[in-house]
């Protein structure tokens, strides 16, 4: 390496160095790719605030639905990798998106800088108002009765409400009909208005309008019935002890991004959900907030679910529920 070369490199790792204690000087711009008013953005709105605060500036969350959240992946993947750029995504981003969507050009695990995950929560099942079945047993009846005929909404196709559902088929053996719509709220929507029968819906989209009387939930999409919601049934309940489907909302950055950045935003992310409110806050739109241990962990263990999405996306295509 020539002294020119060697100088360049130095003042490089300086001028990232320096950034990084800065940081941040500007405002951030969260990339949700579902529209307003679902579960994921409602998420992001509500620690973003408290997370901006933390920081020092304002958190910018900007909607960028379609293409089954592969576009605002893709503009995260292509962003500077400054921390100015950020994605919530879940773990099909490091599972399955490449499998559903092959215009993706990125990789999961490859262009991303893995942080840390904000919470979970497990998926609802919900019905319209007046559909016949009173429990989940009732339902996997009605639908093997009638294969084809009972629709299910999901935010759109190849996404986790989709794959909530075909795994829902793939694991009781039945046929549903899949009617995909541009996000959460819409999709929801569809069932109160009587015009899908069911949804697998993530809590926030779905608790306003069972509350309201205008669909009805019969269960959880976790084994065991959930803290959250212990007068719903598990489904070990309806005869299916191994089926667990919940959905995680995590943050990610471009791939390289400084470690002092994405420590930066590690530590406040741990320290604003840790704060009651900001949890009591989650907990009433159906989320736990559930901060990683480290990035590393988050990153180890974003891996190992997003092979599990993988497994159940190939299980789903091969017996044809997803084409």
């Amino acid at each position: 390496m020539t002294s020119k070369n060697l100088l360049a490199v130095v003042c490089t790792l300086a001028c990232t160095a320096v950034a990084a204690q800065s940081y941040p000087s500007k405002p951030i711009t969260l990339l949700v790719g579902f529209p307003p008013g679902g579960g994921a953005d409602l998420v992001a709105r509500v620690v973003s605030e408290r997370l901006g605060k933390e920081l020092g500036q304002p958190i910018i969350v900007e909607n960028k639905p379609g293409a089954g959240t592969t576009i605002a992946s893709d503009l995260a993947a292509r962003a500077p990798p400054d921390g100015y750029t950020l994605l919530l995504s879940s773990v099909s981003l490091n599972g399955s998106d490449q499998l559903l969507y092959k215009s993706a050009r990125y990789d999961g695990n490859k262009s991303f800088t893995p942080i840390t995950r904000w919470a979970y929560s497990p998926m609802l099942i919900g019905v319209r108002e007046k559909f016949p079945e009173k429990d989940v047993s009732g339902l996997v009846e009605h639908a093997r009765k009638n294969p084809g005929k009972l629709s299910y909404s999901s935010s759109g196709a190849g996404v986790i409400t989709h794959l909530a559902g075909a795994s829902f088929e793939n694991a009781f053996g039945i046929e549903m009909l899949h009617v995909p719509y541009k996000g959460g709220a819409p999709s929801i929507q569809a069932v109160a208005a009587g015009d899908v029968d069911m949804t697998f819906g993530t809590p926030p989209s779905v608790l306003p309008l069972a509350q309201a009387g205008k669909l009805r939930l019969l269960g959880v999409t976790t084994a065991e019935r959930s803290p959250l919601f212990p007068d719903l049934p598990g489904m070990k309940e309806a005869g299916l002890p191994d089926f667990n489907f919940t959905i995680s909302y995590n943050v990610y950055g471009p791939a390289g991004m400084p470690e002092d950045v994405v420590k930066k935003i590690f530590d406040a992310s741990t320290k604003v959900l840790n704060d009651p409110e900001v949890k009591a806050r989650l907990e009433k739109q159906g989320n736990i907030a559930s901060p990683s241990e480290s990035p590393a962990q988050f990153k180890a263990w974003a891996t190992e679910e997003g092979k599990k999405y993988l497994a159940r996306t190939q299980a789903a295509i091969q017996s044809g529920v997803i084409q």
